[in-house]
């Protein structure tokens, strides 16, 4: 009853409670909410970074926006606390990525082995890779490894593999996934971590792979 969903209702709030009526929230003791999602706009979401004391500049916000109305398609609504998952991703996202995921399609069972098959492009090819393993990443990951090894780019061995969604998050909540890998990079070994974010666990970490799979071709490059 009181969250707002279209942008022009969080923006005559911003600007004067223009919107406002007798039923306020606080008679109930609840309060006013802004749900982010396809119908989003600019205003719902400052609102909802005022609630959160989060500061962004535009640039980002333009970015965080675009990336709630896309999970909007997904999912119905994104939530106040579904968003530092997504800033965090966001400010640890490099705007374009040399290596990218084009297509992928994961198939898990039960009492059979899991299947993906997936579609990468990179120095302007694209190629295919099918994979089978004992759940969905896994079975992307050997997938994944015909690729890199097309390619010549190192494959990280991951270390650690950290799954969570928001506190009271639901089944359909955004989920982040953490993963830390051992890479080779200027000559020695080191440990990072990337993170996903997507309503979907595979997903989110594919998201944190690619993001590897970036980060060691530009420490290749570097060195």
């Amino acid at each position: 009853v009181f969250t707002q969903t279209a942008g022009i209702h969080a923006d005559g709030d911003k600007k004067g409670n223009l919107y406002g009526n007798n039923l306020m929230p606080e008679r109930f003791d609840r309060k006013r909410k802004y749900a982010l999602g396809k119908l989003s706009g600019k205003a719902n979401l400052e609102m909802s970074l005022k609630e959160l004391s989060y500061e962004l500049t535009e640039k980002e916000k333009k970015v965080l926006l675009q990336k709630i109305i896309k999970l909007g398609d997904k999912k119905e609504v994104v939530t106040t606390e579904d968003l530092p998952y997504l800033i965090s991703d966001i400010l640890e996202t490099p705007q374009e990525f040399p290596f990218k995921l084009l297509r992928c399609s994961i198939n898990s069972t039960y009492e059979l082995k899991s299947v993906a098959a997936i579609q990468c492009a990179y120095q302007s090819q694209k190629v295919d890779a099918y994979g089978q393993g004992d759940g969905g990443y896994d079975a992307f990951m050997n997938a994944l490894r015909d690729i890199l090894e097309t390619f010549q780019i190192p494959v990280p061995q991951l270390l650690d593999y950290e799954v969570s969604i928001p506190p009271g998050g639901k089944t359909d909540a955004i989920v982040q996934a953490a993963i830390t890998w051992q890479v080779q990079k200027k000559g020695r070994q080191t440990t990072m971590t990337t993170r996903g974010v997507n309503p979907d666990q595979n997903m989110a970490a594919i998201q944190a792979t690619v993001k590897m799979i970036n980060m060691i071709i530009d420490a290749n490059k570097e060195k």
